[in-house]
């Protein structure tokens, strides 16, 4: 601790004290580490030292009574220019590093993009996440920005980009040293040149792509709306409040702040984006080389994914067209790793990353839930395929090379999994993409190939065409 910050908590401590006598029911200090977080927190975030054009400028120095009504009144507290619980409650949650000085939805000068299409760059990745997951939580972040306003983002994998994004330790060059874990989680600077539009994570936080640690979806959609231009919102119900707050990245669509903050600086979609009953752009159901992401009964019909698309097949071949999968489950939206049917519940279930959906007939029930209801360890994030054996009553869950068995009955994983694929299911090549149960048999969908298993013989009795299965 600097010696200067040591008198100004001495200093403190003893106005504060006489401060207590004079009004208890409103002052009340924590401790020492209370009011040292209060200093620094005021210097960060309420004063006028920005280095750069991330804030609005204050003319002249600001007083710690000051500070501390600004800050309580951006958050709705009660504004007493007084260090209070309340107050240093707020001040010890998880944030954005950008200050809360500037307007409310835009920043001083309203800086923006003056053109619609806007490149990016993932120049440094982390270390708590694949980089396909990062550039999975990177990709729906600019989406939900690109949904509310007529703003394309395009990847760009060397050079410079109008939004240079990074995961940084410490200090890392750009003036805003990064604290380690919790504290401040990132932070991006408004339009324009040099460091304009950048947005550089904190390293040492744990980030995931489920409600554990800190949610890089979040945290990047937040971020991304400062590098469109936006500065913070009083509105806790916002994406653009300053304090970390859990958002759902599938189906996730902009609060009406957002909307009116981004749609001021660059108008609306006069589209609005919705896709079309049929997509646009369907995958060719003849190419020889086509896959499925996820198959699985549903009722009377079977139901083929395939990016946002999906098939619907009854008994027969005829009149099997394409649908978008949001027209049709408008929370999964597109890219459904897997799925299966529990006939005797009238139950499905759809698998995204680390969450899942349940569903009767078209109808989704409730909210997504975490993969781990299943029993699965930690490590498991994703689920490949999935299969319903009725006579066994037992799921499949593939993943990778292993797969897991659940018992439906008891509501439970059996305890002697993972095993290996190639051990337990001769024939099968490749990595399983979908599985379903017809008529007794196991069908395996392995990229452009479908196995037909006989459980009784334990080997691959046909081979097939995965788009012969919609009438190629």
């Amino acid at each position: 601790m600097k010696f200067s910050d040591f008198l100004w908590i001495l200093c403190f401590l003893i106005i504060s004290w006489k401060l207590c006598l004079a009004a208890p029911a409103v002052f009340a200090l924590s401790n020492w580490k209370d009011i040292y977080t209060a200093k620094e927190y005021l210097d960060k975030y309420y004063s006028n030292s920005g280095k750069l054009q991330i804030s609005e400028m204050v003319a002249g120095s600001v007083s710690l009574s000051s500070k501390l009504k600004k800050m309580q009144q951006f958050f709705g507290l009660q504004v007493t220019g007084k260090l209070d619980y309340s107050t240093v409650s707020i001040m010890k949650k998880p944030r954005c590093g950008m200050p809360d000085v500037a307007n409310y939805h835009l920043f001083p000068g309203e800086p923006k993009w003056e053109k619609k299409t806007l490149t990016y760059r993932i120049a440094k990745y982390t270390t708590s996440l694949s980089k396909l997951d990062v550039d999975r939580a990177v990709d729906m972040g600019l989406k939900a920005w690109s949904d509310a306003a007529p703003l394309n983002f395009v990847k760009a994998n060397q050079g410079e980009a109008d939004i240079m994004i990074s995961f940084e330790n410490g200090d890392h060059g750009d003036s805003y040293p990064f604290d380690g874990p919790r504290g401040t989680l990132a932070h991006a600077f408004a339009p324009g040149e040099g460091l304009g539009g950048d947005t550089h994570f904190d390293n040492a936080e744990k980030w995931s792509t489920g409600s554990n640690g800190f949610n890089l979806f979040t945290v990047a959609a937040h971020e991304f709306g400062h590098a469109l231009g936006l500065g913070h919102s009083s509105d806790p119900s916002a994406l653009m409040y300053p304090t970390y707050k859990y958002q759902h990245p599938i189906g996730f669509r902009l609060p009406n702040d957002d909307v009116k903050g981004i749609q001021t600086l660059y108008g609306s979609n006069v589209s609005g984006k919705e896709l079309p009953t049929v997509p646009a752009n369907n995958p060719n159901a003849c190419d020889s080389n086509l896959s499925f992401d996820a198959v699985t009964g549903l009722g009377n019909e079977l139901l083929f994914f395939k990016d946002r698309t999906f098939w619907r097949r009854q008994a027969y071949l005829a009149n099997i067209r394409p649908s978008s999968i949001a027209s049709s489950f408008p929370q999964l939206m597109a890219n459904v790793d897997a799925a299966y049917e529990v006939a005797d519940r009238g139950t499905a279930y759809f698998f995204k990353g680390p969450h899942y959906w349940v569903t009767r007939g078209l109808i989704t029930q409730g909210s997504p839930r975490t993969i781990q209801d299943f029993g699965f360890p930690n490590h498991v994030q994703k689920i490949d395929a999935a299969v319903y054996l009725k006579n066994t009553k037992k799921t499949l869950f593939f993943v990778g090379d292993d797969f897991y068995s659940y018992d439906e009955s008891r509501r439970i994983m059996e305890y002697d999994y993972p095993k290996s694929i190639d051990d337990e299911f001769s024939g099968v090549e490749g990595k399983v993409d979908a599985a379903v149960e017809v008529n007794g048999y196991i069908y395996f969908f392995s990229g452009p190939k479908a196995y037909k298993y006989d459980t009784e013989k334990e080997d691959v009795v046909n081979v097939v065409k995965s788009s012969s299965w919609i009438g190629c």
